[in-house]
C-alpha cells in the first residue's frame, strides 16, 4: 500500500519543523501565534497551531529555546521564544546535512537543479 500525500508530509515534517521553527527565529523573538502563521503560510510545513505549541516545549526542555512574558496590548501577556546559541548550533549542523540531503533526493527522483 502507498501512503498518500498527507502521510507523506507527516512523515518529511517529523523530521524539519524544529529545525524550521528555530530558522524561523533567528531574527529574533516571536509570539507563538506568528511563528505558526509563517511556518503555516504555505499550508505545507504545519497544518495549525495544534502540533506547533508541543514542539516549542520540547524546544524549551531541550535548551534550544528560550522564552519571556511581554505585555500585549491585546490582551493578556503573550510567551516569546528565542533561540538560543545551543538551538543555532543544531540547526546549523542541520543545514550542514540538510543540503547534501535535498541535493540526493532530487537526484533520486530526477528532478533538475535550479
Amino acid at each position: 500500500m502507498v501512503p498518500g500525500e498527507d502521510a507523506i508530509l507527516t512523515n518529511l515534517r517529523r523530521g524539519v519543523l524544529e529545525y524550521c521553527v528555530l530558522a524561523s527565529l533567528r531574527d529574533g523573538a516571536s509570539y507563538g501565534r506568528d511563528i505558526a502563521r509563517g511556518l503555516a503560510a504555505d499550508g505545507v510545513l504545519i497544518g495549525g497551531e495544534g502540533t506547533l505549541y508541543p514542539l516549542l516545549s520540547r524546544l524549551r526542555r531541550s535548551g534550544w529555546v528560550e522564552t519571556s512574558w511581554q505585555e500585549s496590548s491585546a490582551g493578556p501577556p503573550r510567551r516569546y521564544y528565542t533561540v538560543t546559541r545551543e538551538g543555532e548550533r543544531a540547526l546549523e549542523t542541520f543545514q550542514s546535512a540538510w543540503t547534501p540531503f535535498r541535493t540526493a533526493v532530487d537526484t533520486a527522483l530526477g528532478a533538475e537543479e535550479p
